[in-house]
């Protein structure tokens, strides 16, 4: 079972940030063309980095520009106005990964596939993060606010 992930390991993780989006935030996505890439983060973007250990390793980034970050926010707090990011949406941003990372774990464990999720990391600001040396499948979230980018690091083990 080692190796590299398929679309049927990354299913469930679109799957999971599909529903959850819908469910905690009201927000209807369309998946977009899936490619391979490097992860590759510079200028002002937000990012929830989270790493998965188990059958399956590695990391799982959610990047989206501050606007998207605000109005997420803000629809998980019950439209509460967010001008900013403050540590109240921090914190509703991370509990957002945990939640998509959380349900895509069950996913997986469906279809045998046991995985733990570490705490996720929140990234603002200015930012520079990249794997140069890591193709990642990059996927786009569509929606009417914007673009969410999920990026997949990940293998089997």
């Amino acid at each position: 079972m080692a190796g590299i992930v398929s679309v049927e390991h990354i299913n469930p993780f679109l799957m999971s940030a599909e529903q959850i989006l819908a469910q905690v935030c009201g927000i209807q996505t369309k998946i977009g063309p899936l490619s391979k890439d490097n992860l590759c983060i510079d200028g002002e973007p937000m990012f929830i980095m989270l790493g998965v250990t188990g059958e399956m390793t590695g990391q799982v980034c959610i990047v989206f520009d501050t606007e998207i970050g605000k109005d997420i926010a803000s629809r998980m707090m019950m439209g509460m106005p967010v001008p900013e990011i403050d540590d109240m949406a921090k914190s509703a941003l991370s509990e957002l990964g945990n939640m998509i990372m959380g349900n895509a774990a069950t996913l997986l464990s469906n279809n045998q596939i046991r995985i733990d999720i570490t705490p996720p990391t929140l990234g603002t600001g200015k930012a520079k993060l990249a794997s140069p040396n890591i193709t990642s499948i990059k996927v786009p979230l569509l929606y009417e606010g914007g673009e969410i980018k999920l990026f997949f690091l990940l293998k089997l083990v």
